[in-house]
């Protein structure tokens, strides 16, 4: 049960972050370079969900017992 709360967990982070990401590729049509949106991204907190929620979801997978 532990696993399954660590998983749904990571799985919102994970979306969580994705779309804030997807989000702030709005500004690329403005003018703004990759270069800066990638400086923009490392500095908002909200957009580290979405590493985080990997590593959760691989956690949580890859403790899960094979024998069922």
């Amino acid at each position: 049960m532990v696993l399954l709360f660590l998983f749904l967990v990571g799985f919102g982070f994970a979306v969580t972050g994705g779309v804030s990401i997807i989000a702030y590729m709005n500004f690329l049509p403005v003018g703004v370079s990759w270069t800066d949106y990638i400086v923009f991204i490392v500095g908002r907190p909200e957009c580290y969900f979405l590493p985080i929620g990997v590593l959760l979801m691989s956690i949580a997978l890859f403790r899960y017992p094979n024998n069922l």
